[in-house]
């Protein structure tokens, strides 16, 4: 779970790294805002991912029907996105204040990066019943594939054809419809009778919304939750990436590129996470106290000793790390500058993503958002606001402060439910 979740930042990262050696930083930033707005608009919709995940693992009947639901939730939501985001893609750019080096390569961008989107939202859905069946090497074949892939592409569209911030789009664009097509083909890895089943499941007149309500209604309580979640927490770094713009293209660059070291960690840090959401939804369809609270405590002490070996890495690695992304000496002195919060990160943002991951498999998403919005709107940005003249550590120390506020949240509710005796 862990190497197939690291493969999935690994887009962005080889789009930064490529990006960051053209000539000027103008490519990169452009890239940087196009990705920080092409994000919010998709991962948006990253519910389908997790709220399929929790519906599966606690399903009784293996969560085929739960797989149809999100599927075809997710072709109609991405399908709908496209003509209606499309004419707002310049505004957009101008709201997260781009230069105007950099803002037609964000444009650019993002128009051909939206293309895929029907398809990028069903692979959140089969992620979800891959992880709910606790199938872990499906997500790994789809992503690692995927970016395979978008790494050949990138390679050939920008450095062999030149095409700078367009090629990096139509690589990822490619790379989203491979993983489709694999994701598909691998469902047969769960069950080899499982289209059968599926065929069976779309031909029961009681299947559709229109005569059984209920499991979809269930499913949009669940994904209504999580979208407001992941708006809040998409918002939180759109706004940073704007912030990190008002500063100039070097301070943007610089934060691209410890923002996507962030987001390999978080990914790698969500494996557990990801572990947690099966075998939590699963020990609840069981009825298992035992193996709840084996599942929490095994997951969170890897997952707290894989954020310190991160930490460690980030320290000691900094030499070479940082020079892998870009040549540009400004880009490196101010990516230099706000490293230390980078380094620091980990061993506070792992509580909140081992929290998560137990909120979803008990489908407890009601508590997910309302800690997201506290952590948004009581602590990030008031001390955004307040620290305005620290410039860029101001924007760090804020991030820090809303992974603190995330983890500290979710802590007090899962102390009260254990204490009530809610979870089982």
């Amino acid at each position: 779970m862990i190497l197939s979740n690291v493969s999935v930042p690994l887009l962005g990262v080889v789009d930064t790294a490529i990006l960051g050696h053209l000539p000027s930083p103008e490519y990169l930033s452009g890239v940087a805002i196009g990705a920080a707005v092409v994000s919010m608009l998709l991962w948006a919709f990253g519910f389908l991912r997790m709220g399929t995940t929790g519906l599966v693992a606690r399903s009784a009947d293996g969560g085929e029907s739960w797989l149809v639901r999100a599927l075809a939730l997710a072709v109609c939501l991405g399908a709908l996105l496209v003509p209606m985001a499309w004419p707002l893609m310049g505004s957009a750019v101008q709201w997260m204040n781009a230069s105007a080096e950099a803002a037609p390569h964000a444009e650019t961008y993002l128009k051909i990066r939206l293309l895929s989107a029907p398809l990028a939202l069903a692979n959140f859905a089969l992620l979800g019943f891959f992880i709910g069946r606790q199938d872990s090497r499906a997500p790994l074949y789809m992503l690692l594939a995927a970016n395979l892939l978008n790494i050949a592409l990138d390679v050939l569209f920008i450095i062999g054809l030149g095409m700078g911030a367009s090629g990096a789009a139509l690589a990822t664009v490619c790379a989203d419809i491979f993983a489709f097509a694999l994701g598909l083909s691998l469902l047969r890895r769960v069950d080899r009778n499982i289209f059968s089943s599926i065929r069976r499941i779309l031909d029961r007149s009681d299947f559709w919304p229109w005569r059984a309500g209920g499991p979809w209604k269930e499913l949009v309580r669940i994904n209504t939750d999580l979208f407001f979640r992941t708006l809040l927490l998409l918002f939180t770094f759109a706004f940073f990436t704007a912030q990190g713009a008002k500063q100039g293209d070097t301070v943007l660059a610089a934060n691209a590129i410890l923002i996507q070291l962030l987001m390999m960690t978080s990914y790698a840090l969500d494996g557990f996470a990801h572990a947690t959401e099966a075998l939590v939804g699963d020990a609840i369809s069981r009825q298992s106290q035992r193996q709840f609270r084996a599942t929490i405590r095994a997951a969170g002490h890897w997952a707290l000793a894989t954020a310190l070996v991160i930490t460690l890495v980030f320290i000691a690695g900094e030499p070479l790390i940082l020079p892998l992304f870009t040549n540009l000496a400004p880009v490196l002195t101010e990516a230099r500058n706000v490293y230390g919060w980078l380094c620091a990160l980990p061993l506070i943002a792992v509580w909140s993503y081992q929290l998560d991951g137990v909120f979803i498999g008990a489908g407890k998403s009601r508590q997910m958002r309302d800690t997201m919005f506290v952590a948004t709107a009581l602590v990030f940005l008031p001390f955004w606001w307040l620290t305005q003249s620290w410039n860029n550590h101001g924007v760090w120390f804020s991030l820090f402060l809303w992974f603190t506020a995330r983890s500290i949240g979710l802590l007090i509710y899962f102390y009260y439910y254990t204490w009530k005796k809610i979870w089982i």
